[in-house]
């Protein structure tokens, strides 16, 4: 499955259907006169979103001549849609910004980020620092990055092509701070952001062992 559903998805004829059936249900039936489109083209349409784990099949609806299968969005696809929240993340920071100093965000942020922690914090130091480092590149996935382990003069860093937090850390880059803590309270040492904030931001933290 996807990560996220861009505008290019919902603009094509798949895209259309899986708005249609977000939140409620439709037969063939119905989606192809909502569409325009024959009954044989909807139904090709369906497999390969059932296929893509996108829409499943919710249960049968009475027909005037026979029952009608009726399909609804997956439930793992709903988090596929865009959200608001990066914008709310940008609108919040600055609110904060202009009622925090600049030493209190930081500790809010990183407060933040270790919450986000859970359960994924290491206890202690019984796991290999590349086993912890393995759980950190998890929890920076799980909140939308791309990551991977790098090693670098003998040094080990988690990077990561594709910001989770992008559009935050454009206008308010203190936001990297956030993920400086996550990632240290998952391996459970100190981590170091170095983050490439030119452009496109991408993340890049050092695990320092020591």
């Amino acid at each position: 499955m996807a990560t996220k559903l861009d505008k290019r998805f919902f603009d094509s004829t798949r895209g259309r259907i899986v708005k249609s059936v977000r939140g409620t249900r439709k037969t063939v039936n119905e989606l192809s006169e909502e569409l325009g489109l024959t009954d044989n083209a909807v139904r090709a349409h369906l497999l390969s979103l059932e296929r893509d784990g996108l829409i499943r099949q919710s249960g049968i609806q009475r027909g005037t001549r026979k029952p009608h299968f009726a399909y609804e969005l997956a439930e793992e696809a709903d988090s596929l849609f865009p959200k608001a929240y990066d914008a709310l993340l940008v609108r919040l920071i600055t609110v904060l910004k202009a009622q925090l100093t600049p030493a209190a965000l930081n500790q809010v942020l990183r407060e933040v980020g270790r919450s986000l922690a859970g359960d994924q914090t290491s206890k202690g130091k019984r796991e290999g620092l590349e086993r912890r480092a393995g759980k950190a590149v998890l929890a920076l996935e799980a909140i939308g990055g791309a990551a991977h382990l790098d090693q670098e003069n003998n040094k080990l860093f988690i990077r990561s092509g594709s910001c989770p937090l992008a559009t935050a850390v454009a206008e308010h880059p203190e936001v990297c701070q956030l993920a400086e803590a996550l990632l240290s309270e998952v391996v459970g040492s100190k981590v170091r952001e170095h983050c490439d904030r030119e452009g496109s931001p991408r993340c890049r933290f050092e695990i320092v062992s020591k």
